[in-house]
């Protein structure tokens, strides 16, 4: 029988800049922490290299910020949950600097601000060119570890939750050396991150497969948006799993995309060229890729002998690559980044589950729409984790009713990279009806040998809701259906509500 476990407070299940925000915005009310990984390991905070976006600078507005996410959105963005977003931004920043993370600054102190795609200025605040995730992490774990009211367990893997019989969360169920353990809390947050590890090739930890997602979903959540995943354009494309990434920010210096004759090819696809959203700058890289022509960042005139010093982690990649990018273009290709899609939440992070809550990359709160604006991340895992922490700190012990477990099987390493390979060739960076039913039908026989595990849950959602969407949308790309429907409409769907995959090719014919 698994051990059981009461604490009386917020039990936040993971470790990220989502999780740990919300966990000190909880105070002073007791918060459990667990994680899988050690703190800063296992979380795609850490490995964030562009920065935070916010509206620091002088000309620039809460307002304008606003309105480049919406656009960047293409039409699925809540106006009023970015607006929310980039008002509480620069109060967001300027605490982490108050915490410690050395944000770059200007010789008269301001927070210096490079340009990224889609955004209509330069406003994002960063950390020695690409180290923004990792300096941030160890501001924010600093503060945790330093904060009385919290207590943070590493080596507890999330497997299941608690519910009441009427659908009220009450915790979760997790293994530790091998044994289950089950935590009962008046409220639980879930920051498990997004669902990079369904993709073969990802600049996410390959761990993070969607289980947050996959049993809130299981649980009878409601999911938003699922199919949309951003696919960053540019991965270090040198063999390694996960993917290095080459930040937005070099192209934001100057950094160009060409062949391998060494001709740019950006501006046949977009007039930004290299600054157009990450949605088109991806599938030119694809598609030159395909044609056999390849495809190269060139940073050498844009930053060249500066690299060791402004962008060291981009730098210390391509090395270990055998890559010089001071003297050698650098090879790239598309990789799965983020999940725009997740728990559907309100701008508390609460989800349609009474004691449960999401924030971060699992958490779907409608600020990203169908095309994450770049730098927003970090800037929403602060934000609305705080928020959640806030809300899920106000929540009171319920009525003692009894548990039922909710729980998953584990799905084997050689199926996960049946399934890494299937998503990716199926629900890439193009997609179409053939190609997702076959991916569904993919799903169904892995199901069928290893159970419902919350990955293949996970994976469903993005495949079946991506084959209903007949539309190319941000990052939702269909080469079978033409460009997006005149009445832009979002996601939000029960897994109780998902057909079966027979039903769902029907349904797309």
């Amino acid at each position: 029988m698994a051990e059981r476990i009461a604490h009386d407070g917020v039990l936040v299940v993971g470790a990220g800049l989502a999780g740990l925000s919300a966990a000190l915005a909880a105070a002073p009310r007791k918060v459990l922490v667990l994680t899988d990984a050690p703190l800063s390991q296992g979380c795609s905070s850490a490995w964030a290299q562009g920065g935070m976006a916010a509206a620091l600078s002088e000309g620039d507005s809460a307002r304008a910020h606003a309105e480049d996410t919406v656009a960047a959105g293409a039409g699925l963005v809540d106006p009023t949950m970015a607006r929310l977003l980039t008002e509480e931004g620069p109060a967001a920043v300027r605490a982490l600097a108050d915490l410690g993370a050395p944000f770059d600054r200007t010789a008269d102190g301001a927070f210096a601000q490079s340009l990224e795609a889609a955004h209509s200025r330069p406003r994002v605040a960063r950390v020695k060119g690409d180290q923004a995730g990792a300096a941030i992490m160890q501001a924010v774990i600093e503060a945790v570890l330093a904060a009385p009211h919290i207590e943070v367990r590493t080596g507890h893997r999330l497997t299941g939750l608690l519910q009441h019989a009427a659908g009220r969360v009450r915790g979760v169920v997790c293994e530790r050396e091998g044994a289950a353990v089950e935590i009962a809390a008046t409220a639980t947050i879930l920051a498990t991150g997004g669902v990079g590890g369904l993709y073969a090739v990802t600049t996410t930890p390959a761990e993070l497969r969607g289980e947050g997602l996959g049993l809130a979903a299981l649980a009878g959540a409601v999911i938003a948006d699922p199919e949309f995943v951003q696919f960053h354009p540019t991965a270090i494309d040198i063999g390694r799993d996960p993917a290095p990434l080459a930040t937005e920010a070099l192209r934001g210096e100057g950094a160009v995309l060409v062949g391998a004759d060494g001709l740019p090819f950006m501006r046949r696809y977009h007039p930004d060229a290299e600054l157009a959203p990450r949605d088109v700058v991806a599938r030119a890289i694809h598609a030159e890729r395909a044609a056999g022509r390849g495809a190269f960042l060139d940073a050498r005139q844009a930053v060249g002998d500066h690299f060791p010093a402004e962008f060291p982690a981009v730098f210390a990649a391509c090395l270990a690559g055998d890559i010089d990018p001071r003297t050698q273009p650098i090879p790239v290709a598309p990789a799965c980044h983020y999940h725009m899609g997740g728990i559907a939440t309100d701008a508390e992070g609460r989800t349609s589950l009474p004691g449960l809550y999401a924030a971060g990359e699992c958490a779907s709160t409608g600020v990203h729409g169908a095309n994450r604006l770049a730098s927003n991340s970090l800037l929403e895992a602060a934000v609305f984790g705080a928020r959640a922490g806030r809300a899920a700190a106000a929540e009171r012990e319920p009525a003692p009713e009894r548990l039922v477990r909710l729980t998953a099987p584990d799905l084997p390493a050689e199926a996960v990279q049946a399934l890494r390979q299937a998503m990716s060739r199926d629900a890439g960076v193009v997609r179409s009806g053939d190609g997702l039913s076959r991916l569904i039908e993919a799903i169904d026989q892995l199901e069928a040998r290893h159970g419902r595990a919350a990955a293949l849950v996970a994976a469903r959602l993005v495949a079946a809701c991506a084959l209903a969407r007949m539309e190319s949308r941000g990052g939702h790309f269909r080469s079978d259906a033409a460009g997006p429907d005149a009445t832009p409409r979002r996601t939000f769907v029960r897994w109780s509500e998902l057909l079966p995959a027979h039903a769902w090719k029907h349904a797309a014919e």
